[in-house]
């Protein structure tokens, strides 16, 4: 009955790139298994399994509007220090941190 149930498979991209090359040495039609990185080898794998990958976009216009949403910041930033407004310039000091640490993510 242990046979009869089958280990379900984690997700592709969860799984370490030891894990993923022992599997594609068992797919005959991949070559060079060793030499790959884990997202050669799970494209490799999904063509292998005939699953389509899809096509991830980078989100450029996004990132350009945060960095613009930024920029605009720091001139607020600027002006809020000529006045002394410390409590404002603190809160835009982080608000601009946030959106740097996006636009990270996002690249």
């Amino acid at each position: 009955m242990a046979d009869e149930k089958k280990i379900k498979e984690k997700a592709l991209e969860k799984m370490t790139s030891k894990e993923l090359r022992v599997i594609a040495l068992e797919i005959q039609g991949i070559t060079g298994v060793h030499g790959m990185n884990k997202p050669e080898l799970i494209s490799e794998i999904k063509k292998a399994r005939g699953i389509e990958e899809k096509a991830v976009q980078k989100k450029d216009s996004s990132i350009r509007e945060v960095k613009a949403k930024i920029n605009t910041l720091k001139i607020k930033q600027k002006e809020l220090i000529e006045t002394n407004d410390l409590k404002r310039v603190k809160q835009l000091r982080r608000r601009i941190n946030r959106l740097k640490k996006k636009t990270r993510r996002a690249a």
